[in-house]
């Protein structure tokens, strides 16, 4: 059975644009500026020890390749982050570089088995959506406005309905883990 699950950093104005400050200098690096302690740090690992796959957008497999094949850690996280299966939804990648990546068409996702871990890929999630095939939201909320970039529910989404299924506070920062399902009648 495939599950997937959409883990994403965002602001209070529902933008995912950037987290981490590696694309654009203006808007990014926002993710960085709060603690998220011991049990954001926890949820993270946990999270990436319970996938099975990562799916990722081309720009966010690229970034993610250049950045993660040479980490390790003493928690595991690097470790299980290289050697799981990555998939990328792709028409202009050929030959992924990063260790056990393949290129699949976006069709090709409803034939995925196990927990499908997305991270980051804001046109692949847009898309993802529009056919309904996102099982689970995993929201890192930071207490943040930034007033514009790339949301995660882009203007003129249809209306969606979602129920929340745990909320908790992480950090001692404000940062929230906020965790829906689709309500699918």
């Amino acid at each position: 059975m495939r599950k997937v699950v959409v883990s994403q950093f965002v602001t209070l104005d529902g933008v995912m644009e950037d987290p981490g400050g590696a694309e654009n200098p203006d808007l990014g690096g926002w993710a960085f500026k709060f603690d998220r302690g011991e049990d954001g740090d926890k949820f993270k690992l946990d999270e990436v020890m319970a996938a099975d796959a990562l799916l990722l957008g081309r720009v966010t497999y690229e970034g993610f390749a250049a950045a993660w094949p040479d980490r390790t850690d003493e928690a595991g996280f690097a470790d299980k982050f290289n050697s799981m299966p990555k998939y990328v939804v792709s028409t202009t990648l050929a030959e992924p570089s990063w260790n056990n990546s393949h290129v699949i068409a976006a069709a090709d996702v409803a034939g995925l088995e196990g927990e499908i871990l997305v991270n980051g890929s804001n046109t692949l999630i847009q898309a993802l959506m529009e056919h309904d095939v996102v099982d689970e939201y995993r929201l890192m909320v930071f207490p943040i406005v930034l007033g514009r970039g790339k949301r995660l529910f882009a203007d003129g989404r249809p209306q969606t309905t979602l129920k929340l299924t745990d909320s908790r506070p992480v950090g001692p920062d404000g940062v929230i883990v906020l965790t829906y399902v689709p309500a699918r009648d």
